[in-house]
């Protein structure tokens, strides 16, 4: 492997480790909101719990996003230096923004957000919480901004190989933008729903049977409910918009070689970029072309349209593409079952003829749920990955390629800094799971009837006269 892969690696390493804490604290903000609003109206304390619980999961969330940030920002001087070089009047500000009106916001709010609920104002504490979720709602803003306009650049002119920008609101509101900043903004609010969920299946496992977790239970299973058709409308349009820019993209998702119409839907092969063909192919007929174009003699973008006349491959490598889309797709496909499975059963009426019991939750579904739990980390890596390398062999589409932009260093010391990262990542995410099911276990204890008060009131049961 050489320095250009390595680098290549290495940056995704990064990105893959630092995107699943800003996909946790993007959404969680808001349902930290949601739960503070729901007490100030009710004034019933089980919202507080669940504040209480949740906010301990965005300070640690934020905290790793906060440092993992840092450390991949310094790969763009260190891995990429002609990224800079050559787009850096369009980067540099975009970054700057991003500090400047949403990390500030964030930083500045948090501390009364975490430790000022008994210190200010109530009013004033709810304020903070919306400051600090419409904060990182800006930052995820701006960093897409500039991820979108990597993919589909606008307003901008090249003068001696270096950009510049010739229209800020072209920069900013570029062709993809819209439905990427809502397809993350959907895939976070799925990432938080599954997570809460799955910690409250985790804690109802253990024995908790508060209101509070009762509460978050059913509210990330019906959030998850909610958002999972929507995602699934804004992937499509996602799709529909990236196969107008991004053709080659779109043809590496379907594994699709031969530009033409009725294409089929392809479920399972064993892409071969030698051969330039698919292996153990399995299909449903014109789908690809009802899905794409909506009409079955839709034409289909095919990958031999991007090979130069020279042999050079000018699409993605179709493999890495055409695999980790369909995890993407088969894991929101998974949501949408669970969560609409979980709806249902909670929506039945139960023997007092109330609804919503997620009492009624048998343990497989628990369980299923405690599974689920991290699936929305898988579904955005998956989709990142799609989207990411599904550029290549651009780092900005038609202007920058990532071999132009790549540092001239030994691959031997980029190999060695990415064996670092990996192995303190690993122990990172080992750490974060624990401490989470940690908190969750503690919490459970809280929750929990003793023995002794439970046999108390079956004895105090048995001994009051019936009315």
């Amino acid at each position: 492997m050489d320095t250009l892969l390595l680098s290549r690696i290495q940056f995704g390493a990064n990105i893959s480790f630092h995107i699943l804490f800003p996909t946790i604290t993007i959404a969680l903000g808001w349902a930290l909101l949601f739960f503070k609003l729901r007490f100030a109206a009710t004034g019933l304390e089980k919202w507080m719990e669940a504040y209480k619980f949740w906010v301990k999961v965005f300070a640690l969330s934020f905290a790793m996003g906060v440092v993992s940030g840092i450390t991949m920002s310094f790969q763009f001087g260190t891995n990429w230096p002609g990224f800079m070089e050559s787009v850096g009047n369009i980067a540099g500000p975009l970054l700057a923004y991003e500090v400047l009106t949403a990390f500030f916001l964030e930083a500045v709010f948090l501390g009364i957000m975490l430790f000022g609920f008994r210190k200010v104002p109530s009013w004033l504490h709810t304020t903070a919480t919306f400051l600090v979720a419409f904060g990182t709602t800006m930052s995820a803003f701006w960093i897409l901004v500039l991820n979108s306009w990597m993919h589909t650049p606008a307003g901008y002119e090249i003068r001696d190989g270096v950009v510049y920008a010739t229209n800020w609101l072209e920069v900013i509101f570029n062709p993809s933008l819209p439905y990427r900043f809502t397809h993350t903004l959907l895939a976070s609010g799925l990432t938080v729903a599954f997570l809460i969920a799955g910690i409250s299946a985790l804690r109802r496992l253990m024995g908790d049977r508060t209101e509070g977790s009762e509460a978050t239970l059913r509210f990330g299973v019906l959030l998850g409910a909610i958002l999972i058709p929507i995602q699934i409308f804004a992937g499509d349009m996602h799709g529909l918009n990236t196969l107008e820019h991004q053709p080659a993209k779109v043809a590496a998702m379907e594994g699709n070689w031969e530009t033409g119409p009725n294409k089929p839907l392809i479920l399972f092969a064993i892409p071969d970029q030698e051969t330039r063909e698919n292996r153990f192919e399995i299909g449903v007929p014109n789908m690809a072309s009802i899905i794409l174009t909506h009409k079955p003699e839709g034409v289909v973008p095919g990958l031999n349209d991007f090979v130069a006349d020279d042999g050079t491959v000018l699409h993605p490598p179709v493999p890495q593409v055409f695999w980790s889309f369909r995890v993407m797709v088969a894991t929101g496909f998974a949501m949408l079952a669970l969560s609409w499975g979980a709806t249902y059963l909670m929506f039945r009426r139960n023997t007092a003829g109330a609804r919503w019991d997620v009492g009624q939750l048998p343990k497989i579904v628990l369980f299923a749920l405690v599974a689920m739990a991290f699936s929305g980390w898988i579904a955005t890596l998956a989709g990142w990955y799609t989207t990411e390398i599904g550029r290549q062999p651009w780092l900005v589409s038609g202007v920058l390629t990532t071999a132009q932009a790549v540092a001239d260093v030994p691959a031997p010391m980029v190999l060695s800094t990415l064996i670092g990262y990996l192995v303190v990542y690993v122990g990172l995410i080992v750490v974060y799971i624990g401490v989470l099911t940690y908190l969750a276990r503690i919490a459970a204890q809280g929750g929990k009837i003793p023995e002794r008060t439970r046999a108390e009131a079956a004895e105090v049961a048995a001994l009051t006269p019936a009315e």
